[in-house]
């Protein structure tokens, strides 16, 4: 039986989001294209995969059995015509959560292999769209929800963050902070908190009750409203270089220490001949800077307790 990929692709979009009018919009076609597809399709496989009907769209038994097959058969033709079309080209990657700076550890890793291109996602569902559609083959940045099924990634750095606030703080001259000393204080975060989940996770692991929400408008925006509020605090990563400002102060959080996880996220059936090689670099860079240190007693880690670090896992 030879499947019209056209069809599959139709069939895939409109599965993923349950929603015909969003699928048609992403192929650029009509809605009432995309149905002539998806139904061309089932006639030829003689199975109903999508039920329409006043409650939505729903998966058949059918379609859920074929979705992650046909998920993998548009990715393998994705692949035939990219290495048909251009067989070196650079390896596409994507970066987000960028107040982290998450350049500063993919610059190491792209300067020991230069065939990489480095790009920018506004956050992980765009990022995740992204690596789903083929337009990019893997990212880098923060884990930290359920993944689709034709996705998997690879913890490669946890680092540790420091508490950063007002030079006036009662805590800004102290040696170190533990995360319950901040109790009383406000958590500043530069967008809404619900979606800015290591901070979220942080602030219920430790009772932190005030918040504060602004827009993400860069690093610097970010500190001068930290410095406008002497009980407001945020975390960074301890080695974000910070910009010149006196009225600011970054100080070591122990007791435990909060480490944030980056990981390298790409489609399961692979793609790019360069992944392996990144992966390798990867790994290599962990080993030589101790990047995946962890002490269960002295770390602190979203929702993860240091089982399985070297493997594909979700922090």
């Amino acid at each position: 039986m030879d499947l019209d990929l056209a069809q599959v692709r139709a069939f895939v979009r409109a599965a993923e989001g349950l929603h015909f009018g969003h699928a048609a919009e992403e192929l650029s076609i009509s809605q009432q294209a995309l149905s002539k597809r998806i139904a061309r399709l089932e006639s030829v496989l003689g199975r109903r995969l999508l039920d329409r009907g006043g409650q939505g769209v729903r998966l058949t038994e059918a379609g859920r059995r074929f979705l992650e097959p046909a998920r993998q058969a548009l990715a393998a033709a994705d692949l035939a015509v990219a290495a048909a079309l251009d067989a070196h080209r650079r390896l596409r990657i994507d970066v987000w959560g960028h107040l982290y700076a998450p350049m500063r550890t993919l610059a190491r890793v792209a300067a020991l292999e230069p065939r990489l291109e480095p790009g920018h996602g506004r956050d992980l569902p765009t990022v995740i769209t992204a690596l789903l559609h083929g337009d990019v083959d893997a990212a880098f940045g923060r884990v930290h929800a359920p993944l689709p099924a034709g996705l998997t990634h690879r913890l490669v750095r946890l680092e540790p963050v420091d508490v950063v606030f007002s030079v006036d703080h009662p805590l800004a001259h102290a040696p170190a902070v533990r995360p319950a000393q901040l109790r009383d204080g406000v958590l500043w975060s530069p967008g809404a908190l619900h979606r800015l989940d290591f901070l979220h996770s942080f602030a219920e692991s430790f009772g932190i009750r005030d918040r504060a929400e602004g827009a993400n408008l860069g690093l610097d925006r970010f500190l001068a409203d930290l410095a406008a509020d002497t009980r407001r605090f945020s975390l960074l990563p301890a080695d974000v270089p910070l910009p010149p400002a006196p009225a600011i102060r970054s100080v070591p959080l122990t007791d435990p220490t909060p480490l944030y996880a980056w990981s390298l996220l790409w489609r399961r059936n692979g793609g790019h001949p360069l992944l392996d090689a990144l992966m390798s670099t990867f790994v290599a860079e962990a080993e030589r800077n101790r990047w995946l240190e962890y002490d269960p007693v002295r770390d602190w880690l979203p929702g993860h307790h240091g089982a399985g670090l070297g493997a594909p896992v979700a922090p």
